[in-house]
């Protein structure tokens, strides 16, 4: 059973245009979801691009959070759960990593 603490949320700010388009972003799926809490749980490595909103990630089991928003790079690991308190709408593309 993987141990949350060892999970990390990366956050990259402000990724350059090249590493965007080398990972082919506006390729990838969309999803998005307006202000309020949301309990997640990631069973593949996530990687997404925030186009808008304003997240803070809390790991289950932590109160501390890792912020993230619109123009960021991040990724999730496998296995993470998590809350989003989410304060602006986010619109992002991801990807899933295949296992």
């Amino acid at each position: 059973m993987a141990d949350n603490n060892n999970l990390r949320i990366i956050v990259e700010k402000n990724p350059s245009e090249s590493k965007l388009s080398e990972l082919n972003i506006n390729c990838w799926p969309k999803w998005g979801c307006s202000p309020g809490k949301y309990q997640l749980k990631f069973d593949a490595e996530e990687t997404c691009y925030l186009l808008r909103g304003k997240v803070r990630a809390y790991p289950k089991g932590s109160s501390e959070f890792v912020e993230f928003g619109a123009g960021d790079l991040v990724i999730i690991p496998k296995g993470l759960s998590c809350t989003w308190d989410v304060s602006v709408a986010v619109d992002k593309h991801y990807k899933f990593e295949s296992s």
